[in-house]
């Protein structure tokens, strides 16, 4: 079938005013929307987003990191960024092949709203935000706010998702990733963890933990976080966090990947093992 209606804008007002009066599908760097076609072509109307001038690159402004939608996984690895950015350049490194980080963006991956997208967990535990952008202007949604359960997101009709936000106060600390899935490369996560910590004198000062793949979407884990803050930092202190902690606000499926027994007793081990090797 051929493509109704194709169209490659330069400007973010360009595209926002073609996407007003049409239907179409955004596309920023096609590697969900190819591998769900039926058939050997894209069909309907296609708003391609990765020539936008600024849609691309990271910059630090005034409050926040920006993150541009159509920014690679590519693009995040070879970023410079804080200590806190670790977890999330570990999940960039980690999504797909290197060819899908090549083309594969951070909004294509948010917008796709798999309960196992890699960059979430990491992206929550950094505050992030949504910046989406229409015809009336921008609108900003904490990230949790914006995914809404499997493929199901905020974003209206005629909104474009711009930017990534993530406020300079949760740029602190460290931060690792660690995934569960059947194999190294190229799998989609049975479970998976995010973990920014920030330490004084021994001690852990502020935590934030995310869980995904274990849930419609991936979450932070509050009351794990109240739980971890004071605690001290000595070699066996993940012993001290119990099993039901970790798991008890999960509500994770049974799929051809692993049942739910499975993935619950999986995330309490990979907690364990992102908040040791954040220390380490």
């Amino acid at each position: 079938m051929d493509i109704v209606d194709y169209f490659r804008p330069v400007d973010l007002t360009q595209a926002v005013d073609w996407l007003a009066d049409s239907d179409a599908r955004i596309a920023a760097g096609c590697t969900d929307i190819y591998p769900a076609e039926a058939g050997p072509a894209l069909a309907g109307s296609i708003l391609d987003i990765t020539a936008i001038d600024g849609m691309r690159g990271i910059a630090m402004e005034a409050d926040h990191w920006r993150f541009g939608a159509a920014t690679t996984w590519t693009d995040i690895v070879r970023a410079e960024l804080p200590p806190a950015f670790d977890g999330l350049v570990q999940a960039a490194r980690e999504v797909g092949s290197v060819q899908i980080q090549n083309a594969g963006t951070i909004g294509g991956n948010i917008c796709n709203a798999s309960p196992a997208a890699d960059g979430v967990p990491c992206l929550l535990t950094l505050d992030a935000q949504v910046e989406m952008t229409s015809q009336s202007g921008s609108r900003i949604l904490p990230l949790d706010g914006f995914l809404l359960g499997p493929r199901h997101t905020a974003l209206q009709p005629g909104e474009i998702l711009s930017a990534v936000l993530v406020p300079k106060s949760a740029a602190r600390g460290r931060s690792a990733f660690v995934k569960l899935g059947a194999r190294k490369y190229l799998v989609i996560s049975i479970a998976m963890v995010a973990v920014r910590l920030t330490e004084i004198d021994g001690k852990i000062d502020t935590a934030a933990v995310a869980i995904g793949a274990c849930s419609a979407t991936a979450k932070r884990m509050s009351e794990l976080e109240r739980a971890l803050s004071g605690m001290a930092l000595h070699d066996d202190f993940t012993a001290e966090i119990s099993d039901d902690l970790i798991t008890s606000s999960l509500t994770p499926i049974a799929d051809i990947r692993a049942d739910a027994g499975y993935r619950s007793h999986a995330a309490s081990e990979l907690v364990r093992r992102a908040l040791r090797a954040v220390v380490e």
